[in-house]
């Protein structure tokens, strides 16, 4: 609950924020507008979210035909997690790395990339999916998605107001505009950063509950950072704000991405999958996935 309300209140700045700057270029005007615009991209993100990221990157449904071990592998997380069935997808990117997407447990949809599935194990790959079922089963995938929304407008609106210049009787003034507008983007990263680390940890937690083996999980964690390091995924490179949706973050190539990580370092996770462990004495297993 508590989770919830903190995250209630992050977007509510985050749509403050964006009302802020609709009022820099266009006064009450302005902010009205931003207002209306604001509710309908709520709104459209709530019905569209999982079609619009998964057109966005380009993936293919799949099912017992085209891909019989992953989708046989997500039935059985899904039935371990008391989760319908979501829909299963694969986007072509060899990069290794993986998101889910969708409004509610009803309507969800897990992505993995190519490079996922030929560069680690099946007992990591269902970490992974584990991972992804969990942020479905927390009513993550809406939250997330909405928060990317939110934030890669603010970030254009911000760009708009800078260029085309704004309202010049705010209360800030011309100064105070500019700042605002220079910092907005910042802080709504800033915020979007907030909601995701949270969620990340809490999806590691319940993923490995879901998959029994918290270690397959830490595994491909350290796997998949090692590659994204290394490998572009230049679909989230040309829209940054939809990297908090991936289990680690795709983007390499952007300074900002150290500052503004939507991630908690991997290291720490790891390390809290290991002690969850020990503690359940949930160690390596040699059999193969299924």
């Amino acid at each position: 609950m508590a989770n919830s309300l903190r995250t209630g209140v992050l977007i509510a700045v985050m749509t403050a924020l964006f009302l802020g700057i609709g009022y820099l270029i266009g006064g009450m005007g302005g902010a009205a507008i931003a207002f209306v615009i604001a509710l309908g991209m709520n709104a459209f993100a709530y019905w569209n979210s999982d079609k619009m990221v998964l057109r966005m990157y380009g993936a293919r449904q799949v099912d017992e035909t085209t891909a019989p071990d992953l989708v046989k592998m997500v039935k059985q997380l899904a039935d371990n997690a008391e989760l319908p069935m979501p829909k299963v997808y694969v986007i072509d990117n060899d990069q290794p790395n993986a998101f889910a997407t969708g409004r509610n447990p009803e309507n969800a949809a897990v992505a993995a990339t190519t490079g996922l599935l030929s560069r680690l194990t099946p007992q990591e790959v269902a970490g992974v999916m584990a991972h992804e079922l969990a942020h479905v089963k927390n009513r993550d995938t809406l939250t997330m998605t909405i928060t990317a929304t939110l934030a890669g407008a603010i970030s254009m609106l911000a760009n708009f107001a800078l260029f085309f210049g704004g309202n010049r009787n705010n209360p800030l003034g011309i100064i105070g505009a500019i700042a605002l507008m220079i910092l907005a983007p910042m802080a709504a990263g800033l915020v979007q950063m907030a909601i995701s680390r949270a969620r990340e940890y809490e999806a590691d937690r319940m993923g490995a509950e879901i998959c029994g083996r918290p270690l397959w999980l830490a595994s491909a964690l350290e796997k998949i950072e090692g590659f994204a390091s290394r490998i572009d995924n230049n679909v989230a490179e040309r829209n940054p704000a939809s990297a908090s949706l991936f289990i680690i973050n795709p983007l390499h190539t952007q300074k900002s991405d150290a500052l503004f990580s939507t991630h908690p370092n991997t290291a720490n996770r790891v390390a809290a999958l290991r002690a969850m462990a020990g503690e359940t004495g949930a160690g390596e297993s040699a059999r193969p996935w299924g």
